[in-house]
């Protein structure tokens, strides 16, 4: 099968291509991918090379979510048309809402990762203000829900955000996220710090529930502190004066495996999540998950997660010192999120039931 997919490089959706993609084509297909959000560089996109039947494109039309973006929008609209007739894929992936409205006769795949609707209420505890942009946003992504022919979203939370903000698809499809084991390195000694990472920048993060309180462990936070949009900006805290708590920045890949590694645990800390790749990339390297407690992190890890108060800065430094405190404990959840991860959450079981909707949804549509 020939796959038209979109995708974009501005956070964890690119991480969820790789993978999807890779298996993709490892299983026979052909793929057909365009970027959007910015030009990824070399180091970004190096993930391609010898991979096989993949022609790529990148494009730095700015995302839907974005401010200004509704002439970037339309014109991405008519660079897709333009490739799809060019190239005549069999299926249409696209990783943004808007282009499941494009006026083409092949059946489409929209992915629900996150949404701006959602996002805010997960922050702000409230619907966002009405204004014009967020009336064109809420058309833009309404009008491509109701154009695919399916809608997948990563958990049942965001699957139920698509319906309670936006509308009921006629086939919606829960699929998880996964990645590879094999990235990941379970054996390693661990050392006596808690990773954080993730988009500094981003207010659901909550970043600054580390900062707010001191900590036994050290505390690591690896992430851009540059925001590309000032709806999403956030904050990290003020962490002078607690030389326990270290920025990195964005690091590579290499050193992002070695970090996850050797940490004793991660600090889910995110208020709004509609999966969380990083809490699996550190799970799938035998860290202790220390998660907020809200729903998404309970549907997806259960029992295997160490739950702090929701949102409470008091709670998370409790949670810390206890695992500080009790080694076998902290093990115990070591083993617990790993085993989780490695069940149900794994690269080849994404690609698996992806290919199946795929299936499903080009024979029906043929017989339509």
């Amino acid at each position: 099968m020939h796959i038209l997919m979109t995708t974009d490089t501005v956070g964890g959706v690119w991480t969820y291509t790789r993978e999807l993609v890779s298996g993709l084509v490892r299983r026979g297909h052909k793929i057909t991918l365009i970027s959007f959000g910015k030009i990824p560089s070399q180091a970004q996109a190096a993930w391609m090379h010898g991979l096989g039947d993949v022609e790529y494109r990148a494009t730095g039309f700015r995302l839907e979510w974005m401010q200004d973006a509704e002439r970037d929008i339309e014109e991405s609209k008519a660079y897709l048309e333009n490739v799809i007739n060019e190239v005549k894929p069999d299926l249409l992936h696209f990783n943004q809402f808007a282009y499941g409205a494009l006026k083409v006769d092949i059946p489409r795949v929209v992915v629900a990762h996150s949404d701006v609707v959602s996002w805010w209420v997960g922050v702000h505890r409230e619907e966002p203000p009405e204004s014009p942009w967020l009336a064109w946003y809420r058309d833009i992504v309404s009008g491509g829900l109701s154009g695919a022919t399916a809608v997948v979203a990563p958990s049942e939370c965001m699957l139920n955000a698509v319906q309670k903000y936006y509308l009921q698809p006629a086939l919606s499809r829960r699929i998880h996220n996964g990645r590879s084991p094999y990235r990941f390195d379970p054996q390693a000694s661990k050392d006596g710090y808690i990773l954080a990472v993730g988009r500094v920048w981003d207010q659901a993060k909550q970043i600054h529930l580390l900062t707010e309180r001191e900590h036994p462990f050290q505390v690591w936070i690896v992430g851009s502190q540059t925001h590309p949009d000032q709806l999403v900006k956030g904050h990290a805290g003020n962490a002078k004066g607690r030389p326990n708590v270290k920025f990195y920045g964005e690091q590579s890949e290499n050193r992002l495996r070695v970090l996850y590694a050797h940490a004793a645990a991660y600090a889910a800390t995110s208020c709004y999540e509609p999966f969380g790749l990083a809490p699996l990339e550190a799970a799938l390297s035998r860290c202790a998950v220390v998660a907020n407690d809200i729903p998404t992190f309970h549907e997806l890890w259960g029992d295997s997660a160490y739950y702090f108060r929701q949102n409470d800065a008091d709670s998370l430094a409790a949670a810390i010192r206890e695992l500080n405190r009790n080694p076998h404990l902290r093990i115990e959840y070591q083993e617990r999120a790993y085993l989780r991860a490695r069940q149900q959450f794994t690269a080849d079981q994404m690609v698996d039931n992806y290919a199946r909707l795929y299936s499903r949804v080009a024979i029906a549509e043929a017989a339509a």
